[in-house]
């Protein structure tokens, strides 16, 4: 892939604000959508997220009404997604979530198991100091570096996107556990993204320049 396909990738994703409704994402397309997610990059690889692809149509109109942010995108979208992060409780050493993914996910030997959580517990002590506030939004900014990626695999097969933060968190949660979606003690919502063909064409980029962003450091 040469640096003028990769800029082209970059410049065709954009915040897509209706989508043509009439074309679906095929199913092999989307997996790969959702594998960019599943190999995402996680601190100390503890995969902390949580996909919902939401395909019910009266779940996606009650999610609509409480989403000021997604109100032309979440109808018309082809598919989808609210991302949930681990709570707090979930990422410690001692959580049975950890426990699973180091022994069943991970297949590590009890040694390693064990020398592993007393590297998060560390962490847990020093970087966090059993501020729980503060490893939820760690939780979450693993979650958004999975978005990013799905987002970018998708802008790969001439897929639109739109990430969305715009919505009633807590009746966005209500609806979930209503439906049994959302379990408020293991995971938190986080973020929404829509899938699917633009209907209009985007305006072009606008970034301030890497001279503004970048300082080398030589």
């Amino acid at each position: 892939m040469t640096h003028e396909q990769i800029l082209d990738i970059l410049n065709f994703r954009h915040a897509c604000k209706e989508f043509d409704s009439s074309k679906k994402i095929s199913d092999s397309d989307f997996e790969i959508i959702l594998k960019g997610g599943q190999l995402s990059p996680s601190s100390m690889g503890i995969e902390p997220w949580k996909f919902l692809v939401i395909q019910n149509e009266s779940l996606r109109e009650e999610l609509a009404t409480v989403s000021w942010g997604g109100k032309k995108q979440i109808p018309s979208c082809s598919h989808l997604v609210i991302l949930l992060s681990r709570m707090p409780k979930e990422l410690k050493h001692d959580s049975s979530y950890i426990h699973h993914l180091l022994t069943e996910v991970k297949q590590m030997p009890q040694e390693a198991v064990e020398n592993f959580k007393g590297v998060i517990k560390m962490i847990e002590d020093t970087r966090f100091q059993n501020n729980d506030q503060a490893l939820l939004n760690y939780s979450c900014l693993q979650t958004y570096i999975a978005a990013a990626n799905m987002m970018t695999v998708s802008a790969m097969q001439q897929i639109d996107s739109c990430a969305m933060g715009g919505y009633d968190q807590k009746a966005v949660e209500e609806i979930l556990i209503k439906h049994n979606l959302l379990n408020k003690e293991e995971f938190y919502l986080t973020l929404m993204i829509a899938f699917g063909y633009r209907i209009n064409e985007p305006t072009p980029k606008t970034r301030q320049s890497l001279n503004d962003l970048v300082v080398w450091i030589k």
